[in-house]
């Protein structure tokens, strides 16, 4: 019998992103978080909206080329309609993104003698002295300034770079009546991809600390590049190209050609946002548009400023005043114990919960068994790994020390592609067996195993790691993750057959314990879900509490709507995209918050309330139909009572968060939550958990 669906409606899962970021952009106008960390809210939100641009609008558009492409269940998308909700959308945000930082940071940094100069800013003798020595020794060689020339000199805008657009005259002709005056244009490039800082610091002086932007310091001198010219008017802008890349098309040996050539070919991308000043006039704008060729719909108004994704290094001079207060990594004391961390395994399963904990611990778990001689093989994935990685160096440790060593490298983890290709040829010429993309699929399941010579050493145990987030040691002190340790036969033999699978797709595989997408994954989560709704039915306590990174399956979704109609109790901690539309009939039962702090909030954590006897997944698949239907991924069970339990706790101190969780209402708004009970902000909360619990072992 076919279910009527119908009746079930989605938010677009692009819009609904567009809420999370803006979630983003609240912490940048919280007076209670620290000064410079609002400061890196704004980078955070702009670099993620550019990455929006590069890849999700570039769907869109190539939606509005090809109507075919546009999918056969969902005909109802208008891609020329949703672009125009986006660029409406991001406009009204980048209102208010420049309004904080015009009216809300700027005069905070001066409170705390921290002056930003601008182009307007008096300068003393001193300072103007210091500017001329910067330009002229450090700044001057690095740029290019071209004249424009309508419809014969049109230079090519590199994605994502910031430029100087100049309105000048001729100098005999500067004190003519305005409309006999011949308009010139100029264009000048930040040379940023030179190594040298957006942000320029001046000699501190009466306890005051002096920076200025690098365009001002360039436009403060533009006479030195344009002899000959009256400068009137001056703007910046910036363009962004479609960064988007089809891996499918391509087999593993033309798929490492094709990323060799990569960053070549999404600098010539299509333009899918031109960025501006607001207040640049009409005539200029105009001009811009019909130089440059560019459509109605890739214009989007901006602030004086853009790329304030380089806020990231924003230099703090008073540091580390106004930064958030350090939160040492935790020990777990059943890991300490023993001097090889294979012997605490051994004895039972452990959870790693970073940045809390620290991630020591997993990188002892390879460095060691690098060294172990009853180790024969380590098997491991690779989706992001960081640069001069610690992980990739114990693995090359590894085969150097004679340990047959094997890594599913992804090379279409997108952005880190370049990465990966370098990683993985440094890695073969350690030794290291390298399996590349599976074609029309991505492995993104974060797992290691190490393997024992059982012939030599019989009582040697296996032992695996399996992860909700990448083998990454900067992004696991930043990112809010879980990995479990384990030594359970059940899990091992399955993640030998997933090995097996990733090295030939012809095996006939069967997975007993993890939850693998394309062979038990989605028919087992139905299965969980069905159950609480019997529950429920039954008059029993039905429950769920699911949280990932995204949500917009359809069908999923669908099940979720079917068991809050049922009656099941449904807690979602979704950190991005949710496509569920809450406060409808069909949704009443379901609780939909995202929690935006100090990390990011990343991990993949299930929980089925099974009548008391919890079932408790963790692993890297989040409910996008990416994850569920074209991604090799790993959910595996959590079979320990302790650490379901620790998880369970952690998830209801997520749950309770009333500082910085929102709950995403019925128009996709971020509702903050408002309560009369105790203050909780969960991320320290968990952090005071996990430091009093392991305290206690």
């Amino acid at each position: 019998m076919t279910r009527n669906v119908k009746k079930y409606k989605y938010f677009n899962r692009d819009l609904s992103w567009l809420s999370f970021n803006y979630r983003v952009l609240e912490e940048a106008k919280d007076q209670n978080v620290p000064l410079f960390e609002r400061i890196k809210f704004l980078a955070i939100y702009s670099n993620n909206l550019e990455e929006f641009y590069q890849v999700r609008v570039s769907y869109y558009r190539q939606l509005l080329k090809n109507a075919s492409l546009v999918p056969g269940k969902i005909k109802e998308v208008n891609p020329a309609k949703i672009i125009h909700q986006i660029n409406e959308t991001v406009s009204k945000y980048q209102i208010e993104f420049h309004r904080i930082f015009d009216e809300e940071i700027v005069p905070e940094l001066e409170k705390n003698n921290i002056i930003l100069l601008n182009k307007n800013s008096e300068l003393d003798e001193q300072q103007e002295a210091e500017i001329n020595d910067i330009f002229t020794f450090n700044i001057l060689s690095l740029l290019q300034p071209v004249l424009l020339v309508k419809k014969r000199i049109r230079p090519f805008l590199k994605t994502g770079q910031v430029y100087l657009i100049i309105e000048m005259v001729i100098k005999e002709h500067a004190n003519e009546a305005t409309k006999t005056q011949q308009k010139r244009y100029g264009l000048i490039k930040l040379p940023t991809d030179h190594n040298i800082s957006r942000f320029i610091e001046l000699t501190p002086s009466n306890n005051k600390h002096y920076i200025l932007f690098l365009e001002d310091i360039i436009m403060k001198h533009v006479t030195k590049l344009f002899p000959g010219y009256v400068v009137e008017e001056w703007f910046t802008i910036k363009l962004t190209r479609d960064a988007d890349f089809e891996y499918d098309e391509y087999e593993e040996e033309e798929l490492i050609d094709a990323i060799k050539n990569l960053s070549s070919s999404r600098t010539l991308g299509k333009p899918n946002r031109f960025l501006y000043d607001r207040q640049m006039p009409n005539r200029i704008l105009k001009y811009m548009k019909d130089t440059f060729r560019l459509e109605n719909d890739v214009v989007v108004p901006g602030g004086s400023y853009h790329n304030f994704r380089d806020f990231f290094s924003f230099p703090n001079p008073l540091s580390p005043e106004f930064e958030n207060e350090k939160l040492p990594p935790l020990r777990i004391p059943a890991l300490d114990e023993y001097n090889l961390i294979k012997k605490a395994i051994n004895k039972k399963d452990h959870l790693l919960s970073v940045p809390y904990q620290s991630y020591d611990y997993f990188l002892r778990f390879l460095e060691q068994a690098a060294l172990d001689d009853s180790v024969n093989e380590i098997k491991t994935t690779q989706y992001r790994v960081a640069e001069r990685s610690a992980v990739v160096n114990a693995l090359m440790n590894a085969a150097e020390n004679g340990k047959k060593v094997t890594v599913f490298v992804e090379l279409k983890a997108r952005f880190d592609e370049e990465m990966n290709l370098r990683y993985a040829s440094e890695m073969t010429k350690a030794g290291i067996r390298i399996y590349y993309s599976i074609p029309n699929l991505k492995v993104h399941a974060k797992v290691a195993m190490v393997l024992h010579d059982k012939e030599k050493f019989p009582n040697a145990i296996d032992q695996a790691y399996v992860g909700t987030g990448n083998f990454n040691e900067k992004t696991a002190r930043l990112y809010s993750d879980h990995g479990l340790f384990t030594s359970n036969e059940g899990i091992i033999s399955d993640l030998k057959a997933m090995f097996n699978y990733l090295e030939n797709q012809d095996e006939k595989i069967k997975f007993n314990h993890l939850l693998v997408p394309g062979f038990n994954l989605i028919a087992k989560f139905g299965k969980l879900i069905n159950n609480e709704i019997q529950n429920a039915r039954n008059g029993d306590k039905a429950h769920m509490i699911l949280k990932m990174n995204g949500l917009q399956d359809p069908h999923t979704v669908n099940m979720l709507y079917r068991a809050s109609e049922a009656g099941v109790k449904i807690d979602l901690i979704v950190r991005g995209i949710c496509i569920i539309k809450t406060g409808r009939r069909y949704s009443k039962n379901i609780r939909v918050i995202r929690i935006v702090d100090r990390f990011l909030e990343h991990a993949r954590v299930f929980v089925f309330h099974n009548n008391g006897n919890e079932k408790v997944f963790i692993g890297s698949a989040d409910w996008m139909k990416r994850n569920l239907y074209r991604r090799i991924e790993c959910v595996c069970p959590v079979y320990d009572t302790n650490l379901k339990n620790e998880i369970i706790d952690i998830l209801n101190i997520q749950l309770s968060d009333n500082v910085k969780a929102s709950e995403i209402g019925s128009k996709m708004e971020n509702n903050r939550i408002s309560n009369n009970k105790p203050k909780v902000r969960s991320q320290i909360a968990t952090y005071n958990y996990l430091k009093e619990k392991y305290k206690r072992e």
